[in-house]
């Protein structure tokens, strides 16, 4: 029994004295691991008869569920302090001030995009969608587009493998096609404009292979060349924020259009700087013109009882023009620092009276 309280008394002694988690796990081996204090006093029962075996035996268990205990409480306090310590250490100054948080930015395709959609929005233009691979038919035939025309050689598009119902399969090279879908599902009156991504074999400072084009579209029986005028006035000038913004419509020829004009804003170049407006210059900005009578009878469309107009805007010309972004391909580096430049709050609304309301 002497021997059992020495052991006892030694064991309870060094829990006592653990400072640390790690201190603590040591003792716990040391006395009931494999090879353990405790663990060592039960395998010498087997030396003693049966009633001395049964005596040790019950007073070695008491020592293992008081020791056990003892270590367990002990793991409980010194968890508790160095959760303490750490909280003391780690803990936060609520009077510092806030750590400055990075505003994200909103890419100047998207904002010029949500801005010609709002004025043309106003003009009660609805936004029409379509896919960006498509079938030959859709992006050239339907349009009037020659089988001997430049656009339709390897060297100016994206072909893909495979041919579907109507011709080969090919990457948009305009959202034109958006029209042609438009003009098969839904009859006139028709008052669309389609943005999205289109595709060229084309790369230089003003050109990209992926590019962005908002299309407009408009079919009605009283539709004429005015109209048009009117409605791309209205645009420019919105778009802009000038609102005697002078412009002029040159002749023309697009496949798809009859007749057709190239519209060119006024500008000045005075002093090596460019501005929009009045000036002794002219920026050509967009195509449009009358839809071609081939292209409303390939789309099931009657040009004795209908006619109408169409017009193409690419997204990254005006937005270089009215931001002074000098570099296409910088549109597409990923740069966060040109992105802080020329990105736009989420607060920057577009309207229809000066192209955006800040």
């Amino acid at each position: 029994m002497g021997s059992n309280d020495n052991l006892k008394s030694s064991l309870m002694a060094m829990v006592e004295s653990a400072t640390t988690l790690s201190a603590i796990e040591e003792v716990r081996v040391h006395a009931l691991g494999k090879k353990g204090a405790l663990t060592d006093a039960m395998k010498g029962l087997s030396a003693l008869s049966p009633d001395e075996r049964k005596s040790a035996g019950q007073e070695l268990n008491k020592i293992k569920d008081a020791l056990t205990a003892a270590i367990e409480a002990k793991k409980q306090t010194l968890s508790m302090a160095e959760m303490s310590a750490r909280l003391m250490e780690e803990k936060v100054d609520v009077t510092l001030p806030t750590r400055p948080e990075q505003q994200g930015r909103i890419h100047p395709i998207s904002q010029t995009i949500d801005e010609v959609i709002a004025i043309f929005g106003e003009m009660g233009f609805s936004v029409a969608e379509g896919p960006e691979i498509e079938d030959d038919w859709y992006n050239f035939t339907a349009l009037n587009i020659p089988e001997d025309h430049p656009a339709r050689q390897e060297h100016d598009t994206f072909y893909l493998p495979g041919v579907g119902e109507k011709g080969r399969k090919v990457l948009r090279t305009h959202t034109s096609t958006v029209q042609v879908h438009t003009m098969l599902n839904e009859k006139p009156p028709i008052r669309i404009i389609a943005p999205g991504r289109t595709y060229r074999c084309d790369y230089d400072a003003t050109h990209s292979p992926m590019f962005h084009q908002v299309e407009g579209l408009v079919i009605d029986k009283a539709v004429n060349m005015t109209h048009l005028r009117g409605v791309l006035t209205d645009f420019c000038r919105a778009y802009f924020g000038v609102d005697d913004l002078p412009l002029q419509f040159r002749p023309s020829y697009f496949p798809f259009t009859e007749p057709s004009a190239e519209v060119d804003i006024g500008c000045t170049r005075a002093g090596g700087e460019f501005k929009i407006g009045h000036g002794d210059d002219w920026l050509e900005i967009l195509g449009c013109g009358m839809v071609n009578e081939k292209v409303l009878e390939n789309c099931n469309i009657d040009p004795n009882e209908y006619q109408g107009f169409a017009f193409g805007i690419g997204i990254e010309r005006i937005a270089m023009l009215k931001y002074g972004i000098p570099d296409l391909r910088t549109f597409y580096e990923s740069d966060l620092r040109w992105l802080r430049h020329y990105g736009f709050s989420a607060l920057d609304v577009p309207s229809m009276t000066g192209g955006l309301s800040r």
